[in-house]
């Protein structure tokens, strides 16, 4: 799965929040639903326009870009 196929920033698409690809939907709201204890088939319950394979593809691609020393 490609980046632009996992998370997707575009200045018309929530003035370029990162959004999961073809959702409305933040990265954020995935990273808040952790935070607050919430688990992963919660967030996708709530969201169902991501798919279970976005959610752990954005995980490894931010635990590669950690890892490899890569920061925002």
């Amino acid at each position: 799965m490609g980046t632009q196929q996992i998370v997707h920033s575009d200045p018309q698409i929530m003035g370029g929040t990162p959004v999961f690809a073809g959702t409305r939907v933040p990265f954020q709201t995935l990273i808040d639903y952790i935070e607050g204890g919430e688990t992963i088939d919660e967030f996708l319950d709530d969201f169902p326009t991501v798919t279970r394979e976005q959610v752990i593809a954005a995980i490894e691609l931010a635990k590669a870009r950690i890892l490899s020393g890569v920061t925002p």
